[in-house]
């Protein structure tokens, strides 16, 4: 599924749309270039739960770690993972483990140690148009995900 991204007010919007869509325990990968948007989406799933503070980028302490009315987010950055197997030092699979919702940018720098997604998002720009393509990987898992956008109710 694609969705046009008009603003960024408008990916923070997605991200809140999933926190009301995704279970309690989900893995989701989030692609994009640098300045693509990853971090508002972020955002926006935690400003959703009701987090009041800051939400920046854990680009160089790897994870950032939130709980909030209950539920927890873990919101990874490998970026500048050196190779997959730091994860295993870092009890990246305690991680997910946990019943969190576990948002990891830049999954790639993580392949062959991390598992597959159950949903994958897929941030691009090209000029001023943004986009969000949006893939559910376990459809045995996340079946009939519908998600809020825009006051519509759309199947994933």
């Amino acid at each position: 599924m694609n969705i046009t991204l008009e603003t960024p007010e408008d990916t923070e919007a997605l991200g809140a749309a999933l926190w009301q869509a995704l279970p309690e325990k989900c893995l989701l990968f989030l692609y994009g270039e640098l300045g693509a948007g990853k971090t508002t989406l972020v955002r926006g799933l935690l400003r959703a739960a009701g987090h009041q503070g800051a939400v920046k980028s854990p680009t160089y302490t790897l994870v950032e770690e939130y709980e909030v009315n209950g539920r927890r987010l873990f919101h990874f950055d490998l970026y500048r993972l050196k190779d997959p197997e730091e994860l295993e030092w870092m009890g990246m699979d305690d991680y997910l483990n946990q019943n969190a919702l576990c948002c990891i940018e830049w999954p790639q720098m993580g392949a062959g140690f991390l598992p597959t997604a159950d949903l994958e998002v897929r941030l691009n720009y090209f000029q001023q148009q943004r986009t969000a393509e949006i893939n559910v990987l376990a459809k045995n898992r996340l079946s009939d995900i519908k998600l809020n956008w825009k006051n519509n109710n759309l199947l994933l």
